[in-house]
């Protein structure tokens, strides 16, 4: 049986950090384990400019713990209005990583996001020659789409017309959440890669339906049926090498998730990696949990893996999660997805 896992720092390749107050509460939870993030810029208003993500990335160090040692890794949000030149000098200056692509009204602060895809071809050219990544939520959002089909759908008529008009342009379906989402991206090539969030793996629509409202498990894209998780699962810990983790860590103060119009968005940082510990262990797929959290993002990223480890056990006596923490935005409740968790990250070895 085993009781210790000890991985090179991790890396969450999609999380929300929000801004002000929310941003100081949640930030410590993600420092704490992981090296490095990737940090989405659908604030309001948006990071649309290489100033913006300038200016955003100080005020997450800033908020940062003392003598912690925590990597923001920034994105631009694509809009119909982004232009070209700021997006290729701010790669190139190191102040982003990538640039996202919200279909507007797909999700939370979204409006801003890309109506006509062909009204930013000039960006994606741009990025497809400099090697930057672009990162997609991946939803349609016709209203006559059913929202459990709007992946799928997305897959055939954004995302592969998109990416055969732009050889070459480096793409990231974020959080994927279907079968057809995890078999477009293993047969895609080595232009595209995914992320997994830890909620997509541990639960399905049913768990956020039956019984009664569960206003904690409802995320954009939504949970789907529990074959499509099983997918997910598998694909994990397949270690396949263009399938990593990336959170969507995305709190909310409970009165906004907790109401006639919910928010959507999971708040898993301060638990993503024990859960990630035990779905492996139950899937006999212990070594393959560094690649999966540690080495097959940042080589999609090109960059070199963090330095440092950090060290998960199962104490004799494990304390339970906190049932949310404390923000000068309000409460937030931390997912949980039900049963004991045996495991908990006891170390950081710093290098």
């Amino acid at each position: 049986m085993v009781d210790r896992l000890t991985l090179p720092r991790p890396d969450d390749w999609h999380l929300h950090l929000r801004d002000g107050a929310m941003l100081r509460g949640v930030l410590p939870e993600t420092a704490r384990d992981f090296g490095r993030a990737l940090i989405m810029p659908n604030l309001v208003p948006p990071v649309v400019t290489g100033a913006d993500a300038l200016a955003y990335r100080d005020r997450i160090r800033a908020a940062l713990p003392p003598g912690s040692r925590f990597t923001p890794l920034m994105t631009l949000y694509l809009t119909e209005a982004t232009d070209p030149d700021d997006v290729v000098a701010a790669a190139r200056n190191g102040v982003i990583a990538a640039v996202k692509l919200y279909p507007a009204g797909a999700t939370t602060n979204s409006d801003a996001g890309v109506r006509v895809i062909d009204r930013v071809r000039p960006v994606l050219e741009a990025m497809a020659g400099a090697g930057i990544p672009l990162c997609v939520h991946g939803e349609v959002t016709d209203p006559e789409i059913d929202i459990f089909d709007r992946e799928a759908v997305f897959i055939d008529r954004v995302l592969d017309p998109l990416r055969r008009a732009t050889p070459g342009l480096r793409v990231v379906m974020e959080h994927v959440t279907t079968r057809q989402g995890i078999d477009y991206v293993r047969d895609g090539g080595p232009d595209i890669a995914g992320t997994l969030t830890v909620h997509h793996l541990l639960i399905s629509r049913t768990d956020m339906l039956a019984g009664g409202i569960r206003p904690h498990f409802y995320c954009l894209p939504v949970a789907k049926r529990a074959g499509h998780r099983d997918a997910l699962v598998a694909a994990a810990i397949s270690g396949h090498p263009r399938l990593f983790l990336g959170t969507d860590s995305a709190p909310h103060a409970d009165p906004a998730k907790e109401s006639a119009c919910g928010c959507a968005g999971i708040f898993t940082a301060p638990v993503a990696l024990p859960l990630l510990a035990a779905l492996f262990e139950a899937h006999g797929a212990c070594d393959r949990l560094a690649d999966f959290t540690s080495s097959h993002g940042a080589t999609f990223y090109r960059v070199a893996p963090n330095r440092g480890r950090v060290v998960l056990e199962k104490p004799a006596d494990p304390e339970p999660f906190p049932a949310r923490i404390d923000t000068g935005a309000g409460p937030v409740t931390v997912f949980d997805p039900g049963g004991a968790c045996p495991w908990r990250v006891t170390e950081i070895q710093e290098e």
